[in-house]
């Protein structure tokens, strides 16, 4: 069959170069309109059952997550020059487009009674001569005693300040956030400059943009140094500008219809499906290195192009189709997950693996038909005396020293499995990030002073129409509020409540002691007054009606309570949350009351959840698949074993150097499994297939056969091997601390494998030496697929290209 497949290539190869650069054509049309994501709940199935209170949640109240916070801590902030800067800054936040609305101490409301009008009267706390320090002594004196703001919009401990500045969700999930942000972060900056205090800007909207840009610009760059990495280590080994420049146009196809793809399949650019073009990068090259080294070594035998050329195809092309394939596997196998990120990036890696073999399987023997052969300079790499050394070495570790080979293995594999047993399972929302980024240290600052920015929501459905505004219902959502306060991991509530407790004090004339849920008594007196009018600022009893009724849906039988917290990680969050189950039943009865705890926070927690479990299902389903491909290559259980141990052992040595060095498990870190197994198992099969087809030219001799492939293979496994390392080594540069972890426990899984596939390998078939011999001779095992020794050129329909 590959014979007939070389054939057609060869005589048919313009025309298949022509139909190769045409698609590339449609695919770059479609590639230049790749978008980037801005879904931050993609990694939840929608049938999911948080999923679907998380929508209900939005459906009633317009979701969370759209506020950004703006902090600065100072002793000076009431002084009258830096608070009139203050101010202005508050103004021209308010005019950046996409804010709706701001929260901060300039911007606070006050609540006045008017006995007169029997009415509440809302205006602008901070307003008249703000220039002079006498006036903004005194209504800061009036500010710090007025309950509702405390804990919210400033920490009177340690002197921080908040402004909470409310952006238009539906901007902040299109491409204008980026605008947005940097808009903002320059007003922060030079308001920053001119006082010299440092700004700290933090919350959702800030964090999905900065990540977002963040993996555009990594996109970029490690697309441009793979590019360069690996065309500088090519140029080494093969000593010639055209199997670079070869080498580079396919992988530069094969990144260009990976981004295709990803457009043609409905999808965007995430911090996943972002990392595929400089994997195919990777991947790519070692089809380009297995396709020319063996045509370098058939032509060395009697310098027929063409013979070599088909030679080529007919034996490199099984191994290649059978790498690729199982590299496929290995990310395909994500497609079966329930999250929706990793079906994309599933999908698109791996029917993107499998057009990388398919473009090199056209466009090199199609390319190297056409140019002159190869001169001898060009094949000195195959004679390259350290390699051979090396190989050398090798050979004699496996024919001499076999039990040393298989005592060191052992005690590498027992270290660890002790280190296994130390691995943890958590992720953060910025775990990803340098602790000494200022994404991080900022909100590490409003965690400090503020109790962190992740949202957390409360539903309390009273299951009745006006069901919030009954007595009862507000003293349990005091309580609630209480009770949340009281957690060293959660900020200050806000609630439907605490706008009411305000109006109390407000009746009492700002007395602090009455900010308290009103009693029946008050309630006779209050309820007038709650019918709050404008005072002399325009529209503040607008802005004040509107928060407190934003806490309670149209019917007034849904409250929402609405917290902030600290970034506790997925192992914490749900501990806690369980935790504060029995105590919220215990203040709510479920008979009278259904009680939701949902929000960016929960969504966050369950997302990592769902991937960390989809992909421990995907490395066991990529291994049953890629042992029945083995199977069915080899037709052996024992060859099946043999292939197998290589390539578990560099798995179980990168969980144990996990768990010794504290990595955790988490999306990005289990990645690493699945995607190193689908490639470490490519050197196996290289060997394998050549030991194969080896065999019946050495007779039938298992020891001359190892040492053979040794020497053949191990050249351009190691060469391989050497560019899938720097290849992923890349990635270890990133400044995402789950890339980063990708890149060099990848590599380090890598390097593992093609020191036990050319060591642990060979000596198992050694050790299965006469199991082994006893099928070959029966051609059970080793009847070399479709393998012809003579080829008729011109019957496979080619001319002779010499």
């Amino acid at each position: 069959m590959w014979q007939r497949l070389a054939g057609f290539v060869l005589k048919y190869r313009l025309l298949l170069l022509v139909l190769l650069l045409a698609g590339t054509g449609v695919m770059g049309y479609y590639a230049s309109k790749v978008q980037m994501s801005y879904d931050y709940v993609a990694t939840i199935p929608h049938d999911n059952p948080k999923f679907l209170e998380y929508q209900e949640f939005k459906k009633k109240f317009g979701g969370d997550g759209n506020v950004l916070m703006l902090a600065v801590q100072t002793d000076k902030f009431f002084q009258a020059d830096f608070f009139k800067d203050y101010v202005q800054l508050n103004k021209d936040m308010k005019n950046v487009f996409a804010v709706e609305n701001i929260m901060s101490v300039p911007m606070a409301i006050n609540l006045v009674k008017n006995d007169s009008t029997q009415k509440l009267e809302a205006n602008l706390l901070f307003r008249g001569d703000l220039g002079n320090q006498v006036v903004i002594d005194s209504l800061s004196r009036v500010f710090n005693t007025l309950l509702f703001y405390k804990g919210l919009l400033y920490n009177p401990d340690s002197h921080a300040y908040l402004m909470a500045i409310y952006v238009n969700k539906d901007v902040f999930n299109s491409p204008k956030r980026t605008a947005v942000v940097k808009e903002v972060t320059k007003l922060a900056e030079a308001f920053q400059e001119k006082q010299h205090t440092e700004v700290h800007l933090s919350g959702l909207p800030l964090i999905r943009t900065a990540m977002a840009v963040k993996v555009a610009d990594e996109l970029k760059l490690f697309l441009k140094i793979s590019f360069l990495l690996t065309g500088l280590i090519l140029f080494l080994f093969f000593r010639s500008f055209g199997a670079v420049l070869m080498s580079m146009i396919v992988v530069a196809i094969g990144v260009i219809w990976s981004v295709g793809t990803i457009v043609l399949m409905g999808y965007k650019i995430t911090l996943l499906t972002g990392l595929i073009p400089s994997l195919i990068v990777v991947i790519g090259i070692p089809n380009c290195v297995y396709f020319l080294s063996k045509y370098h070594t058939e032509y060395a035998k009697d310098a027929n192009k063409t013979r070599a050329l088909v030679h080529m195809i007919q034996r490199m092309g099984i191994v290649t189709l059978f790498t690729n394939l199982t590299a496929a596997i290995g990310f395909g196998v994500f497609c079966f997950t329930n999250s929706a990120i990793l079906k994309e990036f599933g999908v698109v890696a791996g029917l993107n693996i499998m057009f990388i073999f398919l473009i090199s399987f056209i466009f090199l023997p199609s390319v190297l038909s056409y140019l002159p052969a190869p001169k001898s300079k060009h094949t000195t790499y195959l004679d390259n005396r350290f390699f051979g050394a090396i190989l050398d070495f090798l050979n004699t570790l496996v024919f001499r020293y076999r039990p040393w080979v298989y005592g060191v293995t052992v005690v590498m594999v027992v270290l660890a499995i002790v280190g296994m047993g130390r691995l943890q399972s958590v992720g953060y929302m910025l775990d990803d990030i340098p602790h000494t980024d200022k994404l991080y240290t900022d909100l590490k600052f409003l965690e400090t002073n503020f109790k962190g920015v992740m949202p957390l929501e409360i539903a309390v459905d009273t299951k009745k129409k006006n069901g919030v505004i009954n007595l009862q219902t507000l003293n349990k959502l005091d309580e609630l509020t209480q009770l949340i306060a009281s957690q060293p991991d959660f900020g200050r509530p806000l609630s439907v409540v605490e706008g009411i407790k305000f109006a109390k004090q407000a009746y009492y004339n700002g007395d602090s002691s009455n900010f308290a849920v009103p009693n029946q008594f008050d309630l006779g007196f209050l309820a007038p007054y709650l019918r709050m009018k404008g005072g002399n600022t325009n529209g503040a009893a607008s802005t004040f009606s509107k928060l407190v009724s934003s806490f309670m849906d149209s019917t007034k039988q849904v409250a929402r309570l609405s917290v902030n917290m600290k970034d506790v990680g997925s192992q914490k969050l749900p501990v806690l949350l369980d935790s504060l189950q029995p105590k919220v039943t215990a203040i709510f009865d479920t008979a009278h009351y259904k009680v939701t705890i949902t929000g960016t926070s929960v969504i966050f927690q369950e997302g990592t959840r769902f991937i960390i479990n989809g992909l421990m299902e995907s490395i066991i389903l990529a291994f049953v698949l890629i042992m029945l491909c083995m199977l069915y290559l080899f037709r052996s259980w024992r060859m099946l074993i043999i292939s197998l141990v290589p390539n578990v052992i560099p798995l179980v040595v990168t969980a144990g150097v996990m768990g010794w060095v504290g990595v955790p498990l988490k999306p990005s870190t289990v990645l690493v499994f699945s995607v190193a197994l689908g490639i470490a198992i490519d050197v196996t099969i290289r060997f394998l297939v050549n030991f194969k087809q080896e065999l019946p030219r050495h007779d039938f001799d298992i020891s001359a056969t190892v040492k053979q492939t040794i020497h053949e293979t191990g050249l351009s496994i190691i060469y391989t091997s050497a560019i899938l390392f720097a290849g992923f080594m890349i990635f270890s540069f990133s400044e995402f601390g789950g890339t980063k972890a990708l890149g060099w426990l990848t590599s380090l899984t890598l390097v593992v494998a093609m020191i036990t596939n050319l060591t642990i390998l060979p000596a198992l078939l050694l050790w299965m030496e006469k199991a082994l011999l006893k099928k070959a001779k029966k051609k059970e095992l080793w009847k070399v697929l479709d393998e012809e020794e003579d080829i008729d050129i011109e019957k496979l329909g080619i001319s002779d290209q010499e």
